[in-house]
């Protein structure tokens, strides 16, 4: 079976993109498939279907491989990928509308403002005051399009409101503003299609050297910890399980994928993001969760080529 991996491209991820490609590649030919990777380029489009692969291994993390954009493009070429498809790529990418999707259905997530560009540009001041009057300090400001954690701050003063926004609005036209949760941090891996079984893999606790889980610690060796299994009681690993579940029956997910929670002081989970196309790093979380479930990397690599396949 011939596989096209389709990884770097132009998005703010493009380094970890290209890291998780290649790792990716690796395990594919360890493991007899035909493999070759492509460092996406938009202006070459038609280097996929010369290559004719009878599936393509989508781990382009961001735009325009996390946002259905490419998606869309296989659909209608008729070539079958990994993960999620156009719709459910352009929900989640977008953390504002994931976050109404799971509200709507009541899926826990922490209370939010969402700030168009032109509404903070007309009255800036009332803004920020509106943020931390609804929200309360600390509060969490970052670009909805983003990952790993790209624009994210924590402000724990209302005086860097402004500037928080301003930086997040050089990579959106929206943000998305939320309410902190003090406590821990922790993260569910998936693998299955929405209308079949699915196979929740076990909880990974996340600490960070770090103020919270950024860019810099989630790919620094040495600046944060992966803890399996997670410390949190019995109870709530079983909610966090269940929530995690439905978010991703919710929004339609396949193949793989992952539910970012914080656990408050309580014990109640709220949903920080579900993601389509996780990290494939040597330093991945779902790699690290299949690998307590007993799966290896390749086979994880096989398992997600597989679900491409089904219909």
């Amino acid at each position: 079976m011939k596989v096209l991996v389709l990884m770097g491209g132009t998005s703010a991820e493009r380094e970890v993109s290209l890291q998780s490609g290649t790792a990716v590649l690796e395990a594919l030919r360890n493991i007899g498939y035909q493999a070759e990777g492509w460092d996406f380029d938009p202006e070459t489009l038609d280097t996929i279907q010369k290559s004719k692969p009878d599936v393509v291994f989508i781990a382009l993390h961001g735009k325009p491989g996390e946002d259905g954009t490419v998606q869309g493009l296989l659909d209608l070429w008729g070539i079958p990928y990994t993960g999620s498809g156009l719709a459910t790529s352009a929900i989640c990418i977008d953390k504002c509308l994931t976050k109404k999707y799971l509200a709507l259905e009541g899926i826990p997530t922490a209370p939010y403002v969402i700030i168009g560009q032109n509404e903070y540009e007309n009255n800036s001041r009332e803004t920020c005051r509106n943020l931390a009057s609804k929200l309360g300090v600390p509060l969490v400001v970052k670009p909805p399009t983003q990952g790993s954690s790209i624009g994210t701050v924590i402000i724990k003063d209302s005086s860097q409101i402004g500037p928080a926004i301003e930086q997040a609005f050089k990579y959106d036209n929206f943000v998305l503003a939320e309410q902190y949760i003090a406590g821990s941090e922790v993260t569910v891996g998936i693998l299955g299609n929405h209308d079949h079984d699915l196979q929740v893999l076990p909880i990974i606790e996340i600490t960070s050297a770090n103020e919270f889980y950024d860019y810099d610690s989630k790919y620094t060796q040495g600046k944060c910890e992966h803890i399996i299994p997670a410390r949190i009681k019995e109870d709530v690993q079983h909610k966090v399980n269940q929530i995690a579940a439905a978010a991703y029956r919710l929004l339609r997910c396949r193949g793989f994928g992952r539910v970012d929670f914080r656990i408050d002081e309580k014990g109640n989970p709220f949903v920080l993001e579900v993601n389509t196309i996780p990290g494939m790093t040597a330093m991945s979380l779902v790699p690290d969760a299949a690998q307590a479930a007993g799966i290896s990397f390749e086979q994880l690599v096989d398992r997600i080529v597989k679900l491409a396949l089904e219909s």
